[in-house]
């Protein structure tokens, strides 16, 4: 199979699809791969590296998608890539589809074979190649959140973890899954008053269990989620529906009651987001205001540590993309459940329901799209 590394375009995103490291296990496999110059420049995966590892290095985008047979990427393809895809060209990547109209028009349009990085499951539920992601997003909002809290940010002016008699800034994590608990983690460490809140009592009894009275634990309710919200300094969004849009948890009418100065982390924000007041940023403008408080709403968080993101996400996702250039997609699939539930998008029909349902599409049941 040749499969193609394209350059990702998206503002201020300098992850790569590919490492050295993945290429030359697709190449040891029998594969080639064609990688767009420059693509790991940014975050020093030179193209000499790429060609080392027995990658052929092209000029552009076009050439890319004009060629290869699989092209694996990082964040979904923007219209100008989607215009470029061609029926049965199978697409590897981040898609997020359920608030994305747009690129989903597009994708069924292009008759391309669009599989997603963030619904493919493993043998217990999980999402292993959005949890990588969910890591680095989890432990940046942390970063993000205190960095917001400063006055030359628009924030109240606090110091996350306080000082000798100064008391710490109150951070609250809605979702206790990998996200929030990587946010938690992190803003324990940085000695902030952190609580959790989650809709599972066995998630709230692991998280106790692990960080013990270092952590607030708080069964999600409406009342809960508004009573903690509104007293808090910092806020991550940490919700997720698998596939589909994220639940609003925080609605306009909390935000105006919440402290001027406060400050909003969503990173849901790829699924919609869980703010009712959110709307996508970009690492070139992260921030703005809504009735004083701080949005801080990057969709592709991880992005700005792109070299650390880059290879958490190859160790996850290489194997999938050689079964898949092994086997062809059909077989892989078939061979693999887990995988299947990564297709949303197949010769011009959704195949993942609560995109579908999200969207107005009829889905198409996957196994039936690979028979």
């Amino acid at each position: 199979m040749l499969i193609g590394v394209p350059k990702e375009i998206k503002v201020h995103e300098y992850r790569v699809g590919m490492t050295p490291t993945s290429v030359r296990e697709l190449v040891h496999h029998g594969h080639k791969v064609i990688v767009q110059k420059g693509a790991g420049k940014e975050i020093g995966l030179p193209d000499k590296a790429y060609t080392a590892a027995g990658a052929e290095i092209v000029d552009g985008a076009d050439d890319i998608f004009a060629r290869a047979d699989m092209v694996v990427k990082v964040k979904e393809p923007q219209p100008a890539e989607c215009r470029m895809l061609r029926p049965g060209q199978v697409l590897f990547t981040y898609l997020h589809l359920a608030p994305d109209p747009e690129q989903t028009k597009l994708l069924v349009e292009s008759g391309a074979i669009a599989i997603a990085y963030e619904t493919v499951t493993d043998r217990n539920g999980r999402l292993p190649l959005l949890a990588p992601m969910s890591e680095v997003a989890g432990r940046m909002s942390i970063q993000a959140g205190a960095h917001c809290l400063e006055k030359s940010q628009k924030g109240a002016g606090m110091l996350l973890g306080g000082v000798p008699g100064v008391p710490p800034a109150k951070v609250v994590v809605l979702g206790g899954g990998v996200v929030g608990t990587n946010a938690a983690r992190v803003a324990m460490g940085m000695e902030a008053d952190v609580t959790i809140l989650d809709k599972s009592i066995e998630r709230l009894r692991q998280l106790d269990e692990a960080f013990g009275g270092r952590l607030n634990t708080i069964f999600a309710t409406v009342d809960n989620n508004e009573a903690y919200v509104l007293d808090a300094d910092v806020v991550i969004g940490a919700a997720l529906v698998p596939g589909a849009e994220a639940p609003k948890l925080v609605t306009e009418r909390m935000v105006k009651a919440m402290r001027r100065g406060s400050v909003l982390v969503d990173v849901s924000i790829d699924q919609g987001g869980c703010f009712e007041t959110s709307h996508a940023t970009t690492h070139a403008k992260p921030t703005y205001l809504v009735h004083g408080v701080v949005h801080y709403c990057v969709a592709n968080m991880p992005g700005a540590v792109a070299r650390t993101s880059t290879f958490a996400l190859n160790n996850a996702t290489l194997p999938f993309t050689v079964a898949l250039a092994d086997k062809g997609y059909k077989r892989a699939m078939a061979d693999d459940p887990h995988l299947l539930a990564g297709l949303n998008v197949h010769d011009g029909k959704v195949t993942y329901k609560a995109v579908a349902d999200a969207l107005g599409y009829a889905a198409l049941d996957p196994k039936r799209a690979i028979a």
